[in-house]
């Protein structure tokens, strides 16, 4: 029986594999940098061993995964091709993985995460499920029914998967140090609408989902009463968001959901959808109102009359659905916009977008920028934002007690890099 060996097991993505292993049944193990992730403590609630790098971590009966962060001279990937072990890229397992299950990808520029977790949860609230968020949360099943995924494009990963199903959620242009235009993004949607077996569910309001050609039936939600899956009558109170929902025009059933803005309600229409198309009950679906949300994806802290929220955000888009949920959840408190620009090729393309974006805040405070491991370093520098966005100021870590005179406020800490520590800086302020 092989050990599966994760090259860069503390990835979202990587550990999220490695827990669905252990789950079916797997011996599994991984290695990583040592420094602490929160996909740290999952893995450890396991027991899944992870190991610091080393080219004496790799011996025969392992079965290599790597992560698509590491290059093919890594140390402990050059052992394995050396010992001429079962080698795979994380993309590569997972599309071979799921054809156990009736599966269902989750994709799209923005809401993979949010959905897949939406989806995972009303599935397992009804079913045996195994299903794989990107936020790190992974659970396998060895019964499972349905495998729920997300199913990224970056590098066009995605169509190393040839699902039964794929919700798609919007396209949009990002990713641009491997993208060159919005045009190069659809072509890879379209490429991947091409390998669904059964059925796509696409989101109608999204002008290029419109065009997508595939080889199953297309359904789409969304607001406008031209989709199959329409929501109207929305409404928010301190429960959440509650909707109505018909399909083809005829009234369908209501739903509530605990997060708040459109977003949300557009991520819960593609769910309903595909359970619908599945046939299960709408008492069954109607289960979505118990689901707590996703790692990183609109976490939320009181401290005092302050909320913390802790947020993954980190294209113009995301951070204006960030900042609208919070209004609509807090509608009497002022919104304050932390935030941590992710990678030098995003900020610059999106310079004027970001600066749009982040003025829908009540105050905004930006950070240096986080870039990335596929990039050496930008000319560009948090000043050139902060240019466009001359109300906003300049945060360093040391200084995040200035946070404390927004004492009725959300402070909202977005991005996708490190963000986290400056909001780990200010509770540590507060402690004091």
């Amino acid at each position: 029986m092989t050990t599966y060996h994760f090259v860069g097991i503390k990835g979202t993505g990587m550990s999220a594999l490695a827990q669905i292993l252990h789950d079916s049944g797997e011996t599994v193990q991984g290695s990583d940098v040592e420094k602490r992730f929160f996909t740290q403590e999952a893995l450890e609630v396991k027991g899944i061993e992870v190991l610091p790098f080393s080219k004496d971590n790799i011996h025969e009966g392992l079965t290599i995964i790597a992560g698509n962060a590491f290059k093919d001279d890594h140390e402990e990937i050059v052992a394995a091709k050396e010992l001429g072990l079962d080698y795979y890229r994380y993309h590569e397992f997972l599309g071979k993985w799921l054809k156990q299950f009736t599966s269902i990808a989750v994709t799209g520029a923005h809401g993979k995460t949010s959905t897949t977790g939406l989806l995972a949860h009303v599935l397992s609230e009804n079913y045996p499920t195994s299903y794989l968020i990107g936020d790190g949360t992974g659970k396998g099943h060895e019964n499972s029914k349905y495998f729920a995924f997300e199913a990224c494009e970056y590098r066009r990963h995605f169509l190393s998967y040839h699902p039964d199903y794929a919700i798609m959620t919007n396209i949009d242009f990002d990713h641009p140090d491997y993208f060159t235009s919005i045009d190069d993004v659809f072509n890879a949607f379209q490429e991947m609408a091409k390998q669904v077996q059964k059925g796509i569910i696409a989101c109608g309001d999204d002008d290029h989902l419109q065009h997508i050609q595939a080889n199953v039936p297309v359904l789409y939600y969304g607001f406008a009463d031209t989709n199959d899956f329409q929501a109207q009558n929305v409404r928010e109170d301190e429960n959440g968001t509650t909707f109505d929902v018909f399909v083809r025009s005829t009234f369908y059933d209501t739903f509530t959901i605990p997060g708040y803005g459109n977003h949300h309600v557009l991520n819960a229409l593609s769910v309903i959808a595909i359970c619908h198309y599945e046939e299960m009950s709408a008492e069954e679906i109607k289960k979505m109102r118990t689901f707590q949300g996703v790692k990183r994806r609109f976490t939320e802290k009181k401290v005092g009359e302050q909320v913390l929220i802790d947020d993954y955000a980190h294209h113009p888009i995301e951070i204006s659905a960030t900042i609208e949920s919070a209004r609509k959840k807090y509608p009497s408190k002022d919104i304050v916009a932390v935030f941590q620009p992710h990678t030098y090729t995003r900020t610059k393309t999106f310079l004027n977008e970001f600066a749009d974006s982040l003025k829908e805040a009540d105050a905004i405070y930006l950070c240096d920028i986080f870039g990335s491991a596929r990039e050496d370093s930008g000319k560009l520098s948090i000043n050139d934002l902060q240019d466009l966005v001359p109300e906003s100021e300049i945060l360093e870590l040391e200084e995040t007690g200035v946070l404390n005179k927004y004492e009725d406020g959300v402070l909202i800490f977005m991005g996708a890099g490190d963000i986290q520590k400056f909001q780990q800086a200010y509770e540590t302020t507060l402690e004091k």
